[in-house]
């Protein structure tokens, strides 16, 4: 595997593509004036308790009132007593209005839903997550090799000896020297001391502390092994990010480079043409198949089709080979538009239960990459496959689009034959209310055409109807569905 990161910078906003041998796989995207919250660490003050959720509103400042559950609340007299699973108490033990407590952003807000919020800080560095008020050693599921485990369980173990908090190793930890593991540790404490002094002196609704921007946030992130270069088109940018590579991974140090190039980095590898094709619905595949994805706020859904794919062999071999590259496409797309909660994949219906389970486990394959944690379940008893991937940030569509303002995220609009006849109805109620002379309607240019063409028959019999006059005005500003009547 050969990775490679790009990064655009402009005054207002930074753009970061992750290339796996020259593919865009994932896209993260940060404005200024909507930077992720994520990893933030807030003075909050408790707004409102919902007993009735076991969780309760947080006022820190944001623009809506964030999320705090009570399995999210650190409390040392129920952690020590049972497991990690065991469930919370009452969460009016925990929490009371008007309380302040230091809390730390795990969901950036996602809709109309305000932010996910937790007590429990955890303060994250190039190898290591320090959990102030946690305990023990922890290490990430990734690092699969026992002797390796051991070592940094044990190394880790022997530099926090005696002191508070506990650590997580993360991924890139792996092979990590024990002295880049030891001043990684004792940045974290720093770093812990400043953000506990500075929460002492914060009043409640302000930032305490804030993660890094995302051009160096990458560099702590995703620059491991496997990245052989990550190539920047802003000198500050640049810089900033060489000071913090100098510091943290000063062997990766050479692999940061600075694109001075007259081409738009992002048009030189493609990149604008893989955005605005993630914004789409369809998805065309090698085969001449093509997926539909459709985003709502309940879930994701995907449909597969064999499209203009018509095989080689048989019907049952031509489903199997689309369903098996899209599989490989939707792991990618899962992925690149940062789509999350409840997904519903359905496949093309195979009859063969061994072609079920091989789709299914091609899915999973392709999904072994990704860095959100996802699950997936077996196929229904209506051949579709359930799966669930973790969302911490708003989707691509959510960050680059907004409803249409037309159809006011409807994704359709009423014809011109059904807006004519609302029309009518509007001149029969408009006429038996008010005296009028004659009848002037305001409407789009396709539904006017429509009146004066197919409908003009309708049309004439309403005016003998009515007895008066009636004039069409188009509007080129109203939308297909908009219309008014107006008695004269």
């Amino acid at each position: 595997m050969s990775e490679e990161i790009l990064i655009n910078v402009t005054p207002r906003e930074t753009r970061v593509a992750l290339l796996d041998n020259g593919v865009v796989q994932e896209l993260y995207i940060e404005r200024l004036q909507r930077r992720g919250l994520v990893g933030n660490i807030y003075k909050g003050k408790v707004s409102r308790v919902l007993p009735g959720m076991q969780a309760a509103f947080i006022d820190a400042g944001l623009e809506r009132t964030a999320f705090l559950h009570a399995a999210d609340v650190l409390k040392s007299a129920y952690e020590d007593h049972g497991s990690e699973q065991a469930a919370p108490p009452d969460v009016r033990t925990l929490l009371h209005e008007g309380q302040e407590l230091l809390v730390q952003v795990l969901k950036d807000p996602l809709g109309t839903k305000g932010a996910r919020l937790t007590t429990r800080i955890s303060i994250p560095s190039r190898y290591l997550v320090f959990l102030p008020e946690g305990t023990g050693i922890g290490l990430s599921n990734r690092i699969e090799e026992p002797a390796e485990r051991d070592r940094l369980h044990d190394l880790v173990r022997t530099f926090a000896d005696g002191q508070r908090g506990g650590y997580i190793v993360r991924t890139a930890a792996e092979g990590a020297p024990a002295e880049a593991l030891r001043a990684d540790m004792l940045f974290l404490e720093k770093l812990w001391q400043t953000v506990a002094a500075r929460a002492a002196d914060t009043p409640a609704g302000r930032l305490v502390h804030a993660d890094l921007p995302l051009s160096v946030r990458i560099l702590r992130d995703l620059f491991g092994s496997e990245v052989e270069q990550v190539r920047v088109d802003s000198a500050e940018a640049h810089a900033r990010m060489h000071e913090f590579a100098a510091m943290f991974v000063p062997e990766m140090t050479p692999r940061i480079q600075l694109y001075d190039g007259a081409r738009p980095i992002f048009d030189l590898y493609g990149i604008e043409d893989e955005i605005r094709k993630a914004l789409e619905r369809k998805v065309t595949l090698k085969s001449g198949g093509y997926l539909i994805i459709d985003q709502t706020e309940a879930m994701t859904t995907v449909d597969v089709n064999t499209g203009a794919f018509v095989g080689h062999r048989n019907l049952e071999d031509t489903i199997l080979k689309t369903n098996l590259e899209a599989a490989q496409a939707i792991a990618r797309q899962l992925r690149l538009r940062n789509l999350g909660g409840i997904i519903i994949i359905d496949f093309i219906d195979m009859t063969d239960p061994g072609h079920r389970q091989q789709v299914l486990q091609a899915l999973q394959q392709a999904l072994a990459g990704d860095r959100a944690k996802n699950q997936v379940s077996e196929v229904s008893a209506l051949g579709l496959v359930q799966m669930t991937r973790k969302r911490t940030r708003e989707s691509l569509q959510h960050v680059l689009c907004m409803p249409c303002p037309v159809c006011q995220g409807r994704g359709a609009l009423r014809t011109p034959e059904t807006v004519c006849y609302d029309i009518f109805r509007e001149i029969l109620r408009v006429t038996r209310q008010f005296e009028v002379r004659e009848l002037r309607v305001l409407a789009a240019q396709e539904v006017v055409d429509r009146l004066l063409d197919e409908e003009s028959t309708g049309l004439a019999e309403l005016e003998a109807q009515i007895g008066k006059p009636i004039r069409l005005q188009a509007e080129t500003l109203y939308s297909q569905e908009q219309f008014d009547v107006v008695p004269l």
